[in-house]
């Protein structure tokens, strides 16, 4: 009789240390986080100062070629007037689609988890919307196919590694992730040669793209020395070095011209 009372006291307890295992897996997996995979226990230094500016354009623009949507009524349809390849967007001597971030000045060893929220790129009227778009190493990238028309969608990196697909009807979503910086990602289309875009992949949250007059706007910044760097798909880079206090606010503009 004490035998077997003393099997089941076993039993009990081996199951209250089996059922407390499992609710522990439980928990990190409603974390959404992997089995096996704790919550961050670092996270790089952010703060409240500002780099703001104004990306210029010295001069008349190159004109924009215009793209022939005659084969592509659907996205023809969506225009007003006959579409152009936007590749310089200047309002007011500013400059647009330019990508502006932090290249050099963070803590080294920092790391800034992902974004939870997607960045998203779509095909719209046969054309990428953004074309110019920032986002980091690991943050999911939705891609969409907003046109009743087949798109493929190519991602020609340096360092990641690429992708090809196929998106043949609009409502389409479908998910790819970058795992390494990189400093543009071009896209382009096999189906229709005058689609591009670009994104610059980072590993921390520090950049901005510009407006269509040129303005640009990084915040969140901590305190430091950092080079920050303007990239244009035509008009290439340009870099400039500022240095911020704690909550402080600074300019820094950057002056493009067109290639001879």
């Amino acid at each position: 009789m004490k035998r077997a009372l003393l099997c089941i006291l076993v039993a009990s307890v081996s199951c209250s240390k089996s059922d407390k295992t499992a609710g522990s897996i439980d928990s990190a997996s409603q974390a959404g986080l992997p089995a096996g995979v704790g919550a961050p226990t670092t996270s790089g230094p952010t703060g409240d100062a500002v780099v703001s500016g104004t990306v210029h354009f010295a001069g008349t623009p190159p004109a924009n070629p215009t793209v022939d949507m005659s084969e592509e009524p659907v996205c023809k349809a969506k225009y007003t007037s006959n579409p152009v390849d936007s590749q310089y967007v200047v309002n007011n001597g500013g400059l647009g689609n330019t990508f502006v971030y932090v290249k050099s000045g963070l803590p080294a060893g920092a790391t800034y988890a992902p974004p939870s929220t997607p960045a998203v790129i779509d095909q719209r009227g046969c054309e990428y919307h953004p074309r110019v778009f920032g986002m980091q190493v690991g943050q999911k990238l939705e891609i969409k196919n907003d046109d009743a028309v087949l798109h493929n969608i190519k991602a020609v990196p340096h360092t990641n590694r690429g992708f090809n697909i196929s998106q043949p009807s609009a409502g389409m979503t479908t998910t790819r992730t970058f795992d390494k910086e990189e400093v543009m990602v071009p896209f382009q289309c096999n189906v229709h040669g005058w689609m591009q875009a670009h994104a610059g992949v980072l590993s921390h949250p520090f950049y901005a793209v510009s407006s269509p007059d040129g303005k640009f706007t990084i915040k969140g910044l901590p305190p430091g020395t950092y080079t920050i760097e303007a990239w244009h798909e035509k008009l290439g880079t340009q870099t400039g070095t500022v240095t911020v206090g704690p909550s402080e606010k600074k300019t820094t503009d950057f002056n493009f011209s067109p290639k001879a």
